[in-house]
């Protein structure tokens, strides 16, 4: 049976009961049969795994590993995701680099099949990966009874991710605006709308950056990622997104009784 997480309330209730009680049943979610079987398949196997193409074809294996990068949705796409690993990240033109995601410049720094030095076989390797992807698929469970929770889960790995794979201040601003669930955390929480997007990015990062030091008193993406100003901005984004259901929702409603009337 698959685990499925308590999630009772919604909104910034929903992430307080979650803040309680996720260590206890994140552990519940590792230990549930299906979890469990693939964490113990790949722990076993991916040792063996020396080549980009070798973990293209062990589709389990491959599903761990986007899994743990909330990639899950490529698992099909073998060839983009071969290319991604196999030309790493050191060369500022390679695939990884050039596209605005960082998740997949995560995803082949942390396999280093383009260095040459491939990583499988390290004794830390398989628990990193694990870890990552237990992480990222209790959000996904979360997500099927709530995505908001789902997207506030994500923040804090996705914040370490961002600082890890960006130096300057402005590149993990881009980082942001490329990473689909960590955007709309940060664009609801701020209050753009989602036309937002459409606008020219370096005007995006300028208004970005305003309204975040207006918000959160610094535009600095390294302090954001504070635990304090973290719990700011989700509790924001609950908010925002909560308010922003409500309205719709009366809306349809009034709509309703008109069409009725």
């Amino acid at each position: 049976m698959t685990f499925q997480p308590v999630v009772p309330f919604s909104g910034y209730s929903g992430w307080l009961f979650l803040e309680r009680t996720g260590e206890s049943q994140q552990q519940a979610f590792n230990e549930s049969v299906p979890v469990k079987r693939i964490t113990d398949a790949f722990r076993e196997r991916i040792g063996t795994i020396q080549t980009a193409e070798d973990l293209m074809k062990d589709r389990e294996l491959l599903s761990v590993a986007l899994g743990a990068f909330g990639l899950d949705d490529d698992i099909n796409n073998t060839f983009f995701i071969q290319k991604i690993l196999e030309e790493g990240t050191s060369d500022p033109e390679a695939l990884a680099n050039r596209l605005a995601d960082p998740r997949y410049a995560n995803l082949s720094e942390a396999f280093g099949f383009g260095t040459g030095l491939t990583l499988t076989g390290l004794s830390f390797f398989a628990d990193d990966i694990i870890d990552r992807y237990e992480a990222r698929q209790f959000e996904k469970a979360v997500g099927q009874q709530n995505n908001d929770l789902r997207l506030a889960l994500n923040v804090d790995p996705a914040l370490d991710d961002l600082l890890d794979t960006n130096s300057t201040n402005d590149g993990r601003w881009f980082g942001m605006m490329g990473n689909a669930p960590l955007r709309e955390v940060f664009q609801t929480a701020l209050g753009f709308p989602s036309s937002f997007a459409t606008l020219d990015l370096d005007k995006q990062l300028e208004q970005f950056k305003e309204r975040a030091e207006s918000t959160f008193g610094t535009s600095d993406m390294g302090e954001i990622a504070s635990a304090e100003k973290q719990e700011d901005l989700i509790r924001l984004f609950l908010l925002r997104s909560e308010a922003s259901s409500a309205a719709i929702g009366s809306t349809s409603i009034a709509l309703t009784l008109l069409q009725q009337i």
